[in-house]
C-alpha cells in the first residue's frame, strides 16, 4: 500500500488488485456468487477480449449497488471542440508549434474544455490516437464521462486534478500522469482554480510498458512506482448526466444515481498514475546519444513488431556527459509522427517560442530539430564539463501514421505561423579546406 497525499493506493503495473471499501465484500473462489454480500451487483468489465493471451487480458470484476445498464437512452449531445475529425484539413509536411492554450474566461469544466487538436485512425479502425489539450476553471458536476473509443492518458501541465472514478480516485499534479481504461466512469474534480493540460485518446492496443532489451531488467519507468486507486463508492441519488464518447461522438443519457458505486473490485482493469519524476534515465557515458526511444514511459503496440502504434516518451532532468558530442537532440527525419508538449521549464533543443503548455507537431519525414540559437550554442559548448539540465519536462506522444491537426487547431490564433523561421538563421558553413 502507497500512500500520496491524503490517498493510498495499491503498487505495480498491471497487478492483480483487489480492494474493498466494506469488508467482506469480495467473493473467495468465485467471481459472480449467487448473492453478493450487502445486496451489491457483480459485473465484469473488460478491457481485452475474453480470449486474449491470460498475459495481456485485462478484466476486473467489480461489485457495485446497482449495475451500469441503469440509465436512460443516450441522446447525441454536441460538443464544438472535442471530436475525432480528422479529416478536416490535409495532413501537412509543415513544422507546426503553437503558444499555450488559453485559460477560459466563462465557467468550464474539463468536458467542456478539451479541445481536439490532432489526430489519426479512430475507434472503428482501433487503432491511431486523438490528441486533445485541457483548459478549465471549474470542477465536474452533476455529470459523469467515458469514453468507449480509447483510453485517456491525462498530463496535466497546471493545477491539480482528483480524477473520481469507478474503481477509486486518483489525485495527479503537474509532473505526474494518469491513464483511465477505455470504458471507466469518471468525474473530473479542480483542486485549484485553473487546470490546463493535454490528453492522449489511445484507439490502440492497451498502453504497456516497454520491453528493455538489452538494457536490462531495470531502468525507465519501474512498475511498482504505478499507482491505483483502493476502492471508494458513492451512494448518491439524484439527477445526474452520463456522458458517452462512442463512435468518434458524445452522447448523454440521465441517470438516477452515481455510477462511481463499486464498493469492491478486484482484477487487472483499472485507472493508474506515474510520478514522471521517477523516471529512471538512461543516457551514453562516452559520445554520442541514443535514439529517444531510451525516454519511453509507456507504448502501445502495433501488429508491426518494433513500431508503435502510440509512444509517451519523456525527457525529464538529466545529465549530459557524452564528449565531443552535439548534445542536443540532433536534426533528424524519421517515419515516426511527433506532438511535442512542454510542462515546465526549457527544451534544450529550443531557444524560444516554445513555452509550458505549448505544443508543436512534426509529421513523419518532415525535417526537425535545434533552432539555429540553440545549434550555435551548443556547437561551442565545451563538452569535457557535464552539462546538467534541471527544472524541465517535456514529453512526445509519437504515433506510427500521419497526425492529421483539425481545422480548428489550424486557425487558432495560437498557432505561430512564423514556427519555420527558427531555422532560418542556421549558417553555411561549408569549407573544402577546413578541417
Amino acid at each position: 500500500m502507497t500512500v500520496s497525499g491524503q490517498w493510498r493506493y495499491q503498487s505495480g503495473f498491471g497487478n492483480e488488485f483487489a480492494s474493498e471499501a466494506l469488508p467482506g465484500v469480495l467473493p473467495v473462489g468465485q467471481n459472480s456468487p449467487q448473492r453478493v454480500a450487502h445486496g451489491l451487483y457483480a459485473e465484469q468489465l473488460s478491457g481485452t477480449a475474453f480470449t486474449a493471451p491470460r498475459h495481456a487480458n485485462r478484466r476486473s470484476w467489480l461489485y457495485r449497488i446497482r449495475p451500469a445498464v441503469m440509465h436512460e437512452p443516450f441522446a447525441p449531445r454536441d460538443h464544438a471542440t472535442f471530436h475525432n475529425r480528422f479529416n478536416e484539413a490535409l495532413a501537412t509536411p509543415n513544422q507546426l508549434r503553437w503558444d499555450p492554450w488559453p485559460l477560459p474566461a466563462a465557467p468550464t469544466d474539463f468536458l467542456d474544455g478539451l479541445v481536439t487538436v490532432a489526430g489519426n485512425g479512430g475507434p472503428d479502425e482501433q487503432a491511431g490516437i486523438g490528441i486533445h489539450v485541457y483548459a478549465a476553471n471549474r470542477s465536474m458536476e452533476g455529470r459523469f464521462f467515458y469514453d468507449a473509443d480509447g483510453e485517456l492518458l491525462i498530463v496535466p501541465q497546471q493545477g491539480r486534478l482528483r480524477l473520481a472514478t469507478e474503481l477509486g480516485v486518483l489525485e495527479v499534479a503537474p509532473l505526474e500522469i494518469a491513464v483511465v481504461p477505455r470504458g471507466v466512469r469518471f468525474r473530473v474534480e479542480l483542486l485549484d482554480e485553473v487546470a490546463r493540460g493535454y490528453v492522449a485518446e489511445n484507439f490502440g492496443a492497451l498502453l504497456k510498458l516497454p520491453d528493455l532489451g538489452p538494457i536490462g531488467a531495470n531502468s525507465l519507468a519501474l512498475p511498482r512506482d504505478f499507482l491505483t486507486p483502493l476502492a471508494a463508492y458513492e451512494d448518491v441519488e439524484g439527477d445526474f448526466a452520463l456522458i458517452a464518447k462512442f463512435g468518434g461522438a458524445l452522447w448523454q443519457a440521465r441517470i438516477g444515481h452515481s455510477p462511481l458505486d463499486v464498493v469492491a473490485w478486484h482484477g487487472n482493469y483499472a485507472p493508474y498514475k506515474y510520478d514522471l519524476t521517477r523516471f529512471n534515465t538512461v543516457g551514453s557515458i562516452s559520445v554520442d546519444h541514443p535514439d529517444p526511444s531510451i525516454f519511453t514511459v509507456l507504448t502501445s503496440p502495433s501488429d508491426t513488431p518494433g513500431t508503435a502504434n502510440m509512444d509517451f516518451v519523456i525527457f525529464p532532468p538529466r545529465w549530459l556527459v557524452a564528449e565531443h558530442t552535439f548534445r542536443p537532440p540532433y536534426f533528424h527525419r524519421n517515419v515516426a509522427s511527433e506532438f511535442m508538449g512542454l510542462i515546465e521549464g526549457a527544451y534544450d533543443a529550443k531557444a524560444g517560442g516554445f513555452a509550458p503548455g505549448g505544443m508543436s507537431i512534426h509529421n513523419g519525414m518532415s525535417g526537425h530539430g535545434p533552432d539555429a540559437v540553440s545549434f550555435e550554442k551548443a556547437s561551442a559548448a565545451d563538452t569535457t564539463v557535464p552539462d546538467h539540465l534541471t527544472h524541465t519536462m517535456a514529453f512526445m506522444f509519437e504515433t506510427r501514421k500521419a497526425l492529421r491537426v483539425t481545422r480548428q487547431a489550424l486557425d487558432s490564433p495560437q498557432l505561430q505561423r512564423d514556427y519555420w523561421r527558427c531555422w532560418q538563421g542556421l549558417r553555411k558553413m561549408f569549407d573544402p579546406a577546413r578541417p
